[in-house]
């Protein structure tokens, strides 16, 4: 099962988010839920590090993905929405399409706890 959290600040904003587990779907490198989901994460970081030039804090090994915004400047406010809003409506997509392998959890917790 991939569990994902999805992390939100008091005004519904993403702060940060993270993914642990595998899908169990096929042999490594086979399994297309957990490529999809790598994929959609993964390309978020991307955008918000390299697209942006955001100084995310990122940390990514086997079966763990975890990215934290230290900040959000205000001036970047929609383009950050648009990739990490972007990601999570992917994510619920894939979600929906195998419920038994990937659950999705959105909470309300400070990112650097």
């Amino acid at each position: 099962m991939i569990n994902v959290f999805i992390t939100r600040g008091s005004g519904g904003k993403i702060e940060g988010f993270q993914v642990q587990g595998h899908a169990g779907c096929g042999y490594r490198g086979t399994d297309i839920v957990c490529a999809g989901v790598s994929v959609l994460t993964q390309v978020a970081v991307i955008g918000l590090e390299e697209y942006l030039g955001l100084q995310a804090k990122v940390f990514i090994e086997s079966g763990l993905l975890k990215c934290c915004l230290p900040a959000r400047p205000a001036e970047q406010e929609a383009q950050i929405d648009a990739i990490l809003e972007t990601m999570v409506l992917g994510l619920n997509g894939i979600a929906a399409e195998y419920p038994d392998r990937v659950c999705i959890v959105e909470e309300e917790v400070d990112c650097d706890a």
